[in-house]
């Protein structure tokens, strides 16, 4: 396993599992070494390893890049979809018992990808984005197929304030009967953020209920930011 994933390991999940159930997102502060996030982003201009390059004006998306991963995986990249994705299945199980959702997760992410499989789902959905000056993108949620897993992942490869300003992330939850909730987040260069796809449980008075979330990147000032994101399903384009 390659260190930066093993040092993972080590971290308190029991914290993490809770900060993650209760809120829908948790911060891994300097989960990456700089090296590991400069090897990262230097890898953008590398055409072996990607399969797919979106522009992202052209499907108004925002304003910036973003290239999908091709298989096989780098093997940091590897590494790290395997051991998040083990370490945050059992939040993703609990999620469903509360909402009373049948899907269960398996525990190995191998043999989640082989649902995916089993559904035409066998593209990599592992991307890595690039804005500039003006660059943002809008409000979404990553699903890519029928199969997908509730939690995703955001690595930070550049560090906010010193190799660019503005470029939030931007967290929304739409809370029933009332205006939706923004969440302004600027993690620092090599932390990883989780976040949920698309919702997460939420205690109301009748029982849990779905809050429904989205997220986005506000408009960069200065600079250039890199981010890359983790998502656990694969896809079918």
């Amino acid at each position: 396993m390659h260190p930066t994933a093993n040092a993972l390991l080590q971290r308190d999940w029991p914290l993490i599992a809770r900060q993650l159930r209760d809120n829908g997102y948790v911060i891994l502060p300097k989960a990456l070494p700089a090296a590991d996030c400069g090897a990262l982003a230097g890898a953008y201009g590398q055409p072996e390893h990607f399969r797919k390059t979106i522009v992202m004006a052209r499907y108004r998306f925002g304003l910036g890049e973003y290239k999908y991963y091709r298989y096989p995986l780098p093997p940091l990249l590897q590494d790290l979809r395997e051991t998040l994705y083990a370490q945050i299945a059992p939040v993703a199980n609990t999620w469903m018992e509360q909402l009373e959702i049948g899907t269960r997760y398996p525990g190995s992410h191998a043999d989640f990808l082989e649902r995916c499989k089993a559904n035409g789902q066998e593209l990599p959905a592992v991307l890595i984005l690039q804005y500039g000056p003006g660059g943002f993108n809008t409000l979404h949620q990553d699903l890519y197929g029928d199969v997908y897993f509730p939690i995703q992942a955001v690595l930070f490869l550049d560090e906010a304030g010193t190799d660019y300003t503005g470029g939030e992330f931007v967290l929304t939850e739409q809370v029933p009967r009332a205006q939706s909730k923004a969440i302004v987040l600027q993690p620092a260069k090599g932390d990883i953020l989780l976040f949920t796809t698309q919702f997460r449980p939420a205690k109301g008075s009748r029982g849990f209920y779905r809050a429904h979330m989205k997220h986005g990147v506000s408009a960069l000032h200065t600079g250039q930011r890199h981010t890359l994101g983790i998502i656990f399903h694969d896809a079918s384009t």
